[in-house]
C-alpha cells in the first residue's frame, strides 16, 4: 500500500519554512555553506539555498557530498556501489555547514556524511536539514531542521521524488500492510 504524504505544494512550503528557520537560527546567511548528500540531498540543498537567497539576498555556496566509501555497510552489499562526484565549492573551515539529506532514518548515512565532510576541513558547526524525519535512530543523531516528521514502521519505505525541472515532486510512504 502506498500513500502520498506530501505533494509539490507541501514540499515547497516545507522548504520555505526550513529556509526561514536556518536564517533565524544562524542570524542570517553569512558564514553558511549548504552541502547536499548525493543524491536526494543535493536537489534539496539547491532549493534551500535558492529560498535563503531570495529571503536574504546574496549568494550561498552549495556543495555535493558522496558518502559511498564512508558507509559502514559496504562489506554487506552484494553489488559494488557506484561512487558519485563530491564537489565542495568553498573552504568549510570555521563555517557553519548545513548538511542536507532527503530522509533521516537510522542516522548511519549522516554519520558517514560527517566523516566525509571532516576530510574537507574543520567546520565551526555542522547542522542537519532533512525533508523527512521518519524516526528509528540507531545512532544519537537528530535533525536541526525537518520538513516533516513521519511516524513509520521500521520496514516501511519513504520514497522522495524531487524533480529538478518539472513540478512533479512528492513523498510517498510505501507500507507492507
Amino acid at each position: 500500500m502506498s500513500i502520498e504524504i506530501l505533494d509539490s505544494n507541501d514540499i515547497n512550503r516545507a522548504i520555505r519554512r526550513m529556509a526561514h528557520e536556518i536564517i533565524e537560527k544562524n542570524k542570517g546567511m553569512s558564514n553558511l555553506c549548504l552541502v547536499g548528500i548525493q543524491k536526494g540531498g543535493v536537489i534539496l540543498a539547491e532549493r534551500l539555498a535558492s529560498q535563503i537567497e531570495s529571503i536574504e539576498g546574496g549568494n550561498i555556496q552549495v556543495g555535493k557530498l558522496d558518502i559511498t566509501l564512508y558507509r559502514d555497510d559496504l562489506n554487506t552489499k552484494e553489488e559494488q556501489p557506484v561512487v558519485k562526484r563530491t564537489e565542495i565549492p568553498c573552504s568549510i573551515d570555521d563555517k557553519t555547514v548545513i548538511l542536507v539529506d532527503d530522509v533521516l532514518f537510522t542516522g548511519r548515512s549522516i554519520r558517514a556524511a560527517m566523516d566525509a565532510l571532516i576530510d574537507f576541513g574543520r567546520p565551526a558547526y555542522i547542522q542537519l536539514a532533512v525533508l523527512i524525519d521518519r524516526g528509528h535512530r540507531e545512532l544519537p543523531i537528530r535533525a536541526d531542521y525537518a520538513g516533516k516528521n513521519i511516524p513509520t514502521s521500521f520496514n516501511d519505505l519513504v520514497q522522495v521524488n524531487l524533480e529538478k525541472e518539472n513540478n512533479k515532486d512528492k513523498v510517498v510512504l510505501i507500507s507492507e500492510q
